[in-house]
């Protein structure tokens, strides 16, 4: 039986010679769905396959022929016309992987809830954070198990960063002001970056390191010689990025 490829509105149907339709629109099949396919293709987060997927749909929606669609996405002409006939069934829900067989998940969405709860919002009794091993002693599952839900929700618990907000009334404005003149400088000025580091301890080890030999690191010892104080004066060239520097015994009015 022939078919062929009627076109209304940009929206592509197929239908049989005697023009009973085998499939929806793709503009009733877009309805709602559109928003959701154009977000998964600009995330740069979402999964590879599902956004070439979402990709070739949008392509197929302007009116392209699987074929061209494959030749411009780099993909197989039965590739294209899958998951274009599992969009037309399932929308959405069709682009999605289907369930692998294997042994079914012994561990529910509840308790990897659970898990993750207790990492965010408590510590335990002996320790600062929580480890694996620590996590896995206090909810009965394997450290194992515990490192993929981690690793899924992306918690690292033994890492932390710094920060620190300014009470300033004025920072903003002073950010601003440095900030524009780092970008824009007046003409024939000479930006410096300055800044000093004071009281920074000369220290040497009592015995002289010992050289890195094969299989064997550097190795120094761990008690040290003071050899007084030193101030680091720096200055960084912010058109070409120079860094001028120099150290001092002792810091003095003379020397800024």
């Amino acid at each position: 039986m022939a078919f062929s490829i009627v076109r209304a509105k940009a929206s592509p149907t197929i239908v049989k010679s005697g023009g009973r339709p085998l499939a929806l629109k793709f503009d009733a099949a877009l309805f709602g769905n559109r928003a959701y396919l154009e977000r998964q293709v600009r995330r740069h987060r979402a999964a590879r396959s599902l956004s070439e997927r979402c990709r070739a749909i949008l392509r197929c929606a302007d009116g392209l022929p699987s074929k061209s669609v494959a030749a411009e996405l780099g993909l197989h002409e039965h590739t294209v016309g899958k998951w274009r006939r599992r969009f037309l069934k399932d929308r959405c829900d069709g682009l999605l992987d289907e369930a692998r067989p294997g042994r079914p998940r012994s561990i529910n969405d509840d308790q990897v809830a659970a898990v993750i709860e207790r990492t965010l919002r408590t510590t335990p009794a002996d320790a600062t954070h929580w480890s694996i091993r620590s996590m896995a002693a206090e909810t009965g599952f394997s450290h194992t198990t515990i490192r993929r839900m981690w690793s899924a929700f992306g918690l690292q618990p033994h890492r932390s960063q710094t920060f620190k907000l300014s009470s300033d009334p004025l920072f903003v404005d002073k950010v601003r002001d440095i900030v524009g003149l780092y970008l824009s400088p007046p003409n024939r000025a000479l930006v410096l970056s300055i800044d000093e580091k004071s009281q920074i301890q000369a220290l040497d080890r009592e015995q002289p390191v010992l050289p890195m030999m094969p299989g064997v690191p550097e190795r120094r010892t761990h008690s040290y010689v003071r050899h007084g104080t030193t101030s680091l004066f720096a200055a960084l060239d912010v058109a070409s990025g120079f860094v001028i520097g120099k150290c001092y015994n002792r810091t003095s009015g003379s020397h800024t």
